[in-house]
This record gives structure tokens, sequence and C-alpha cells, in this order.
């Protein structure tokens, strides 16, 4: 799915928040979005979710402004905290929720899970316990599955390694990498984890103060030395 964003700006009172001029991710890239905190990632994951609605300028999926179509939800799997979550289900129970939304049967949600087992280790299905008592790492587990379980042409993940213990955050990036070469779909993905992100994309971009900054080209982790040299590291 290609991604096309014009003109977008949102500010919050006196705060500019995001302003990018021109952007285009073409289909089947992952692109991996790094900055300090305020940068403008979380705001821009949003409007392109169509949660936030841009002061000026649009976004469009596959040439369907994001405010004018629901057609791209259908495709599009995302995750960005645990207010995407409903804790008073069962991991089952969500799985299967979230599946029935995208057109899946019951059958088709039990054949897919045995997939994530890794991911899981054990931790997740059968263990009679309601969402809200999993720990953080736990959920955000839930949340990923349940986002790449109907093989979306579009994948939104922010901030996705925060709370997963190392083992988890390696099989997320083999299961991101994974995916993206079976379904070839394009993926954005926003991490503080410079060495997670520059591993499993195929290029970076850089944002401060809601401006893109930089759009790095990363075969084979290229982009590492400018942002060691940008964080200062």
């Amino acid at each position: 799915m290609e991604i096309l964003i014009r003109h977008i700006t949102k500010t919050f009172g006196t705060l500019k928040a995001v302003s990018i001029p021109d952007c285009r991710i073409y289909s089947g890239e992952i692109a991996g979005v790094v900055g300090n905190n305020g940068a403008g990632k979380t705001t821009l994951f949003r409007m392109l979710l169509d949660i936030l609605k841009p002061d000026t300028g649009y976004i469009s999926l596959n040439g369907q402004e994001v405010n004018k179509s629901d057609a791209w939800k259908l495709q599009t799997g995302s995750y960005m905290d645990e207010d995407f979550l409903i804790e008073y289900l069962y991991p089952e129970e969500f799985f299967l929720y979230t599946g029935m939304l995208y057109g899946l049967t019951e059958a088709d949600v039990t054949a897919r899970l045995p997939y994530f087992e890794r991911f899981m280790n054990g931790e997740i299905l059968n263990k009679q316990k309601l969402i809200r008592d999993f720990s953080a790492g736990n959920k955000q587990k839930i949340g990923i599955i349940s986002t790449l379980l109907m093989s979306p042409q579009l994948v939104v993940l922010d901030e996705p390694f925060n709370f997963l213990d190392p083992s988890s955050q390696i099989e997320l990036k083999r299961m991101v990498t994974i995916l993206n070469e079976e379904w070839n779909n394009t993926v954005l993905i926003s991490s503080h984890n410079l060495t997670h992100l520059t591993d499993i994309s195929t290029r970076i971009l850089l944002m401060e103060k809601g401006e893109i900054i930089r759009d790095l080209p990363n075969k084979n982790g290229a982009a590492m030395d400018q942002l060691k040299e940008y964080f200062d590291l």
C-alpha cells in the first residue's frame, strides 16, 4: 500500500506538532520513523489512521484520502498503545473480535494464531485472565498479534518494542521482516531503539519538531552512522 503525505500540518495551541510538505512511502517498504520525544511521530501516525484530523493537507493510501474513505481500514492493522485493547475481554475473545471485524471466521483466527506461538511464549493463551490483568509486555504482545492477525497490507506500529523482553524483541523483528517478504506489505514503525529500527527498516525518516529532516536509505543498516551522529551517540 502506498502512502502519500501532502502539505499536512497539525498544531496544538502554539505548538507545531507536524509540518510535512511532501512524503511518499512506497508499497513493500518498511519505513522506520525516529526522533526525540515531541518530534511528532505519534501525531503523524494518528493522522494517518484518521484518529486526528490535520489542520491542512491530506494523507492518502493507494490514492484514497483517509478521511474520505473507509475502504483502506480493512487492509490496515495498527497498534499504538493500550487504548487499542478491550481490556475486559480474554485474549482469545479479543483476537476473535478483531478477526471478525476484518472478515475472518473463528476457524481462520484459530488457524492463524499458531504462527505467533514463539512470540506469545506460552504466556497469552489459555490463562483465564482478562487482558487488563496481563503485564505491560504481554498486553503489548496481544496488541501486536491482533494487528498482524489479518495479514494487513499496511502495518502501523508505534514503539512496539516497549515493554518486551529481549527475546520477544528479536522475535518481533523476525515476524515483521518475514511477513513483509511474504505479503509485500507496507510497514510504518517508530522506535527509540535505533538498533532494532535499522535492523528491519528499508528506509529511515528522522523527525525533529514535526518535520522530516532526513530521509535516509537503510540498505544493510546504512543509516546508523548518520543517526548516531544526529543523536550524538
